[in-house]
């Protein structure tokens, strides 16, 4: 079994880096999943012990995702998910992106590929993706993300619907791959529970943290 990299793990939850090009869970595949890794890991400790799905990142999206350790504990986060977390991504784009920082709205809808693109009458479900630019370099433009709906691809459609694609994503538009994989990562989940408020951080793949660090305008 390949080790996890564990962020967080108490009586309740699980909180884990998920690499990129690993699916969250099955697609009906024999991939290898992060929530079997999961399943086994805490089988390992007692044979009794469950996980339980409560999010899910795309397939080549890598970052924090959180599991719950009990039926009850995955209803209780998953009905109220949108309004009790702030959820953070960085994402590299292609392309110099206009404004420093913005909100785009939209309406989702899904094709029969399973391809996601934005409504033009306001049908399908409502998607608001807030960003702000930290980086710019000649060709690309790093911004930090923030989503208040959790929608499928919504992140990858938002800004390919700008004209300016994440890195990797040739579903949604990309020309470019410089780093090799999907130039999206979910960096923070912050969530109120217990009464509380906990943050978890997912460290940056190196290749997003040597981007960063670059300054090419």
């Amino acid at each position: 079994m390949k080790k996890l990299d564990i962020i967080y793990e108490d009586k309740n939850i699980l909180v884990v880096n998920k690499p990129s090009k690993m699916l969250t869970i099955s697609d009906g595949t024999d991939a290898p999943t992060l929530y079997e890794e999961a399943r086994e890991y805490v089988k390992k400790k007692h044979k009794s012990n469950k996980i339980f799905i409560v999010h899910r990142l795309d397939k080549d999206t890598s970052g924090v995702i959180l599991f719950a350790k009990s039926e009850k504990t995955k209803k209780e986060l998953q009905s109220n998910w949108n309004d009790s977390t702030n959820r953070e991504y960085i994402a590299i784009l292609e392309g110099n992106l206009k404004k420093n920082k913005g909100i785009i709205k939209q309406y989702l809808l899904e094709d029969v590929t399973h391809k996601v693109y934005v409504s033009k009458n306001k049908k399908g479900e409502y998607a608001e993706t807030c960003y702000e630019v930290i980086n710019r370099t000649k060709k690309n433009t790093a911004v930090r993300v923030w989503i208040k709906t959790g929608k499928k691809n919504q992140i990858r459609v938002a800004f390919s619907s700008l004209g300016y694609p994440i890195i990797g994503d040739k579903k949604y538009g990309s020309m470019t791959n410089p780093m090799k994989r999907l130039g999206l990562h979910a960096f923070k989940l912050g969530i109120r529970r217990n009464e509380g408020y906990d943050e978890f951080i997912a460290k940056l793949p190196k290749e997003f943290a040597s981007f960063l660090r670059r300054r090419e305008t």
